[in-house]
């Protein structure tokens, strides 16, 4: 019996941000608001773009699934933490642990994938305009947000078997707001060096395979662009991507701060680590929609359009 627990254990303990505890009651009211913030801008643009159908184009239609996979990792993890910061309702089932694991991971390769696909499809408008509903056709945008949910699913798929087959004897604290595969892992008095290799390396490696990618394609728009004889014609092909290099810094650099942090920066309080990734799950969400609202002249127009056909009634 006392094997089989170790294997399959009730619950863990989440215990919020070490160190913080008296702030508790007060650090939750920041991410509350800013969650607030991402589910109403998401759902707004996910809206938007299914009513309108001069939106229904390959980009926007990307955009869409940006909106969603967004509301997805901020669903996945914010709403444990009032109750754990508030309430003091710190215990998850294992089940329930393994569950925001794997939607935590998953919504991040997919973003990742997303903003790939977005970078095609720029580099489609930009050097290819005249073919551009020949190529990214419905057909082809389809097959391509089908193959970046199945891949995203198998990267991190083993994720959840490499843990559940680990034994969980000693102490089942963990010292975070919600679970992460590594952070789990470490709990366990087996050894996991598997899941070291395979939860840090392999979707680190498929990240940075999106990121090489990404920048290989912008190359190619910038040679484009500067071979435009218009300098007005230029600055309106830069400004079309001007709201998805916001969105790929906003995504990839605190990315990249938190995995150097955590492989490098031993120096660094745990404390402060826990705060930056739980703001890494709540901004960028809360901000994309505002960036392509601002920066998107045809999600601007029909915004503005929304809410003033709302007040006329």
């Amino acid at each position: 019996m006392y094997n089989l627990s170790c294997y399959n254990p009730r619950s863990f303990i989440l215990v919020g941000i070490p160190g913080l505890e008296r702030f508790h009651s007060w650090i939750g009211i920041p991410f509350c608001v800013i969650y607030v913030l991402a589910v109403v801008g998401n759902c707004t643009l996910l809206y938007l773009i299914a009513v309108e159908h001069s939106l229904h184009e390959p980009m926007f239609f990307f955009l869409a699934m940006l909106a969603t996979t967004d509301f997805i990792l901020s669903t996945d993890t914010v709403p444990k933490l009032p109750s754990n910061l508030w309430l003091g309702s710190q215990e998850i089932t294992f089940s329930g642990c393994l569950t925001q694991m794997f939607f935590l991971h998953f919504s991040f390769v997919v973003d990742s994938a997303i903003l790939l696909a977005m970078g095609f499809d720029r580099y489609v408008a930009i050097c290819f305009p005249l073919r551009y509903t020949t190529i990214l056709t419905l057909q082809v945008v389809i097959k391509i947000v089908v193959s970046i949910i199945v891949r995203s699913f198998f990267i991190i798929l083993p994720d959840v078997f490499l843990v559940k087959r680990l034994p969980f004897c000693g102490t089942r604290i963990i010292p975070h707001t919600y679970c992460e595969h590594i952070g789990v892992a470490q709990l366990s008095s087996a050894d996991i060096s598997i899941n070291i290799w395979y939860g840090f390396f392999v979707p680190v490696m498929t990240v940075a395979s999106d990121v090489i990618f990404t920048a290989v394609s912008y190359t190619f728009i910038l040679r484009a662009v500067f071979q435009l004889s218009s300098q007005g014609a230029r600055q309106k092909a830069l400004s079309t991507c001007g709201s998805h290099v916001c969105v790929i810094l906003m995504f990839y650099t605190p990315a990249a701060f938190s995995i150097l942090a955590h492989r490098f920066g031993h120096s660094v309080p745990r404390n402060v680590l826990i705060l930056f990734a739980n703001f890494y799950v709540t901004i960028p969400p809360a901000l994309n929609p505002v960036v392509y609202g601002v920066k998107t002249k045809q999600i601007q127009d029909k915004f503005i359009l929304l809410f003033s056909l709302k007040k006329t009634q």
